[in-house]
């Protein structure tokens, strides 16, 4: 037969898959896949079963129904004091990848290049080279994950396209000042570029740290496509409902994407989500300080077992240097090493890298309930001697 893909084909599985099948069949207390075991609030449910009984459940408009693109306008009015028009400027997605997915191939052309963070979430890369882009890495280093401006500025040239910015970030933690991006916003104008900024985390932020959306600088309203999870801000991952906003030029290449891609999404959720981000602003903000208590708890404990642990500013992931502990292997060791014998799962940060030569670091999920964060720690103790 003749070859598939070339380019999807030499990707594997993803990680998240792997390490959570392994979980699976070792019956461990699973840290490594960012998913809550707690829902959003029941307000949202009950909407989304009387938007399903009382319908229509046929096709809703393709760039998404009007009550929930004017809650994500107000949303963005609300937070970040931006006015956006909801009919030409916000698009609701099939989750947010499906958002990164159509903006991608929006904008990028065969030989473009575009320049992406590292560590990062493992879908931006295929879908960048799938879509023609050449891959610029710019690496950050644990533990601050601090702008390294020199190497930012030399991965830009004149066939930069765009940059993918995630902010708050997977898997670091790290939330990018006002001094970081306004570097970046000038390496924007300079190489007439655009930005894909993937905030999905905006309300997941801890200690008094304020997410500023690249959107919001000078200059980069008509350059910066911002893209939000439903699923993230009510720990509802499986809902799979993103939302864009952009200006009006991008949003409506971005839509021709989208309506090849999946046309449009489920009416009942976008129901449900609207009236979330309209009349459940004190759970999705009250959440963080629920995580930063987790963050906390789970930072102290790893710390006296002897890890080796990194600071994180928001998100559900903490990284911590397992070196410490004696265990000469890599991460993807370490990880099924505590997964069959100590039965708590955690993930490989090489995996998140393009070269996986940072092979010390695991990512641990804390949006769990404090009895299984508590589980896995008694067994890590156990296990390690603490």
């Amino acid at each position: 037969m003749k070859p598939a893909n070339s380019i999807l084909a030499g990707f594997g599985t993803t990680v998240f898959e792997v390490m959570t099948r392994l979980a699976i069949e070792h019956q461990t207390i699973n840290l490594g896949q960012g998913f809550p075991d707690e829902d959003g609030p029941d307000s949202i449910k009950r909407m989304l079963n009387t938007a399903t009984l009382e319908g229509p459940n046929q096709y809703p408009p393709m760039l998404g129904i009007p009550e929930l693109r004017q809650a994500i306008a107000a949303h963005n009015k609300r937070f970040h004091d931006l006015d956006v028009d909801w009919q030409t400027e916000t698009m609701v997605t099939t989750g947010a990848t499906e958002g990164l997915a159509a903006s991608i191939l929006a904008l990028i052309e065969p030989g473009d290049e575009a320049v992406v963070f590292e560590p990062l979430y493992d879908s931006y890369v295929p879908m960048l080279r799938r879509a023609g882009a050449e891959v610029k890495f710019v690496r950050l280093q644990p533990p601050h994950w601090g702008l390294p401006r020199e190497e930012l500025a030399a991965a830009f040239s004149e066939r930069t396209k765009l940059i993918l910015i995630n902010t708050p970030m997977n898997p670091t933690g790290k939330v990018f000042d006002r001094e970081e991006l306004s570097f970046i916003a000038a390496l924007i104008e300079k190489y007439d570029t655009y930005a894909i900024c993937d905030e999905v985390y905006e309300h997941l932020i801890f200690d008094g740290v304020k997410h500023i959306p690249l959107i919001t600088l000078p200059g980069m309203r008509e350059r910066t496509i911002r893209i939000g999870s439903a699923g993230k801000t009510f720990s509802m991952t499986s809902w799979k409902v993103g939302f864009l906003t952009a200006a009006p030029n991008l949003l409506s290449l971005i839509a021709k994407a989208h309506q090849f891609l999946v046309f449009t999404t489920a009416s009942n959720l976008q129901r449900a989500v609207a009236h979330g981000l309209d009349h459940e602003q004190d759970w999705y903000t009250n959440l963080a300080v629920e995580l930063q208590a987790k963050r906390d708890m789970l930072h102290d404990a790893l710390t006296d077992i002897g890890f080796d642990v990194m600071p994180t500013a928001a998100t559900y992931f903490m990284n911590a240097d397992f070196r410490s502990l004696g265990f000469e292997g890599t991460d993807v060791d370490f990880c099924r090493h505590v997964t069959v014998e100590a039965g708590v799962t955690v993930l490989p940060v090489s995996a998140l890298y393009a070269t996986p030569d940072v092979d010390h670091l695991v990512r641990f999920c804390f949006c769990k309930k404090d009895a299984v964060l508590q589980g896995a720690l008694t067994r890590l103790r156990d296990f390690f001697g603490a």
